[in-house]
């Protein structure tokens, strides 16, 4: 038997020492960009009671024509190596499927509570506002496979946003429309590699990036009046549904892609790629995205958007920008992130076999 000294027979053979694994070093890039894409949702949510001016309703369709594929992007990008293995199973069970199904019902409570809504159902498979987000994370990573085996993965999911674009059938269960409407944001992030990113990101990509937002924002304020819906932008409602002819769901799929693709780009380039205070934030975003509810349900139920201080429009939206940005923050620091982790990455190893990575053979 050989002793701590490796000896094998009566000959001596030193020990090789064990390869530590490199801890997995995190992008800059990627968490400053899911930090400002889940500020923006939450600043999203925080104008929705001043959309009755029309210049905040013209900066929440150009903000909800980006915000949401910008991170759903990521999303696809960083769930590239999504394959069925065991332990990244696992991963999307404790990931995903745990605190979709703590937060549904936590939410579904909630509002109840803060709408007094005595009703005691609670429908798991109709997401409540938010949820919707993490049950199409895990169809849209179920059907990797897929994306990968098609030879034009982007035009096909847009097919598939298209058709269910123009289904007015589709029913609420599992939030069917948005799952599809939005898949074409996913795989375009399956699809990415890293010099496309680096393209995002040029000199000259970064130069043209404001001048476009603002002008979108210029044609956002131009078409409120002009009966131009920002619903389009929810991908929660078939064309028929918007009062439109059905072949607008295939106009729309497009244009609408088009246009999102576009403001993706000029929000990637504006992200910086070095490590900032913020950095560190990226890691959190889940939980400020699915915490963050709670408090926006908190302040209209409330009535704070009914204080004095609200009054003032210009006002008003400084405040609701800067509470959100604010409480965003808090939400996503890595105290809070402590604290909920046994709801939102729960170990849960003892609902799973054990199994052992393959390990690469090593050169004789």
């Amino acid at each position: 038997m050989n002793d701590s000294r490796g000896i094998t027979g009566t000959v001596a053979v030193p020990r090789q020492p064990a390869e530590t694994p490199t801890p997995k070093t995190r992008d800059a890039f990627f968490d400053n960009a899911k930090y400002f894409a889940i500020v923006l949702v939450a600043m999203g949510h925080a104008w929705e009671p001043l959309r009755d001016s029309r210049a905040v309703l013209a900066l929440y369709m150009t903000m909800y024509a980006f915000h949401m594929p910008a991170f759903i992007v990521i999303s696809g990008y960083l769930s590239r190596n999504f394959d069925g293995r065991a332990d990244r199973v696992q991963r999307l069970v404790t990931g995903v499927v745990v605190p979709y199904v703590v937060f549904q019902i936590a939410y579904t409570l909630y509002i109840r509570r803060v709408e007094g809504d005595d009703n005691t159902y609670l429908a798991m498979f109709e997401p409540r506002w938010l949820m919707w987000f993490l049950l199409a994370l895990l169809i849209w990573r179920l059907t990797i496979p897929l994306w990968k085996a098609v030879r034009w993965p982007v035009p096909l999911a847009l097919c598939v946003a298209a058709v269910a674009c123009m289904q007015p059938s589709l029913s609420d269960d599992l939030q069917i429309q948005r799952v599809l409407q939005f898949m074409p944001f996913f795989v375009l992030g399956l699809v990415l590699k890293p010099e496309h990113f680096r393209l995002a990101r040029h000199r000259i990509v970064r130069l043209a990036a404001l001048p476009v937002l603002a002008v979108t924002a210029v044609a956002a304020y131009w078409a409120v009046p002009r009966g131009m819906r920002y619903t389009w932008f929810y991908h929660r409602e078939s064309a028929q549904e918007l009062g439109q002819p059905w072949w607008m769901g295939i106009v729309a799929t497009g244009l609408i892609f088009l246009v999102s693709v576009i403001l993706t780009v000029c929000f990637f380039a504006l992200v910086p790629g070095k490590h900032r205070w913020f950095t560190k934030l990226g890691a959190g975003t889940l939980y400020g995205y699915l915490l963050h509810g709670f408090l926006i349900r908190g302040a209209q139920g409330l009535d704070l958007y009914d204080a004095d201080v609200m009054n003032d429009q210009p006002g008003a939206l400084v405040i609701a920008t800067l509470a959100a940005v604010i409480g965003m923050t808090l939400l996503c620091t890595p105290l809070v992130q402590r604290v909920f982790r046994p709801l939102m990455e729960p170990r849960m190893n003892w609902l799973f076999r054990r199994t052992e990575r393959p390990t690469p053979a090593t050169p004789r």
